[in-house]
This record gives structure tokens, C-alpha cells and sequence, in this order.
């Protein structure tokens, strides 16, 4: 997968994260919060727009950082493992 793909798919998966996160802060089933933060998350990886407002909520909020850091990397290792093997075995049967 080019670096020009994988931050596209970052992007949209972003901005669908954000919206059904909005949607979650009036919507009772929805958890709006931790939609936000993924979406926050995977656009911060693509624009660097979001990485310094994922930076000014760092040092805004200190006592959430540590946990917020720690989800991220739990979120980079789930990633790494299962979509690379994916997207690794795919390209290995092409």
C-alpha cells in the first residue's frame, strides 16, 4: 500500500469516525466520545492540522495523556498485526 493511499484511508476513516461521533453526543447508543477520539487519531496521522490539535489536548489535558498515548499504542499494534498480515498476504497472491 503507497504512503498516497494509506493517508487517504486515514482520512476518510477520520472524518467518518468525527461525524458518527458528533452523532454519538446527542444519540443515546452511540459512545460519541471515543468516536471522536479515533477519528482525532487517525487524522492526526494524516494532517498536520489535527496532530497540533492533538498536541494542544495533550498539554491541555496532562492528566488524560498517559491513557490517551497508551490507547494509541495499543490502536498501532492492533493495526500493525492484523491489517499488515492482510494486506501482506494479499500482495504475496497477486
Amino acid at each position: 500500500m503507497t504512503l498516497v493511499w494509506k493517508r487517504r484511508l486515514f482520512m476518510v476513516g477520520g472524518w467518518v469516525f468525527l461525524v458518527l461521533g458528533v452523532l454519538g453526543l446527542f444519540l443515546p447508543f452511540l459512545q460519541g466520545i471515543l468516536f471522536l477520539l479515533i477519528g482525532l487519531i487517525l487524522l492526526a496521522k494524516a494532517q498536520p492540522r489535527f496532530r497540533l490539535l492533538k498536541m494542544r489536548l495533550r498539554k491541555r489535558y496532562p492528566k488524560y495523556a498517559a491513557a490517551f498515548e497508551a490507547a494509541e499504542a495499543r490502536a498501532a499494534r492492533f493495526g500493525q498485526g492484523r491489517f499488515n498480515n492482510f494486506f501482506n498476504n494479499r500482495k504475496n497472491k497477486d
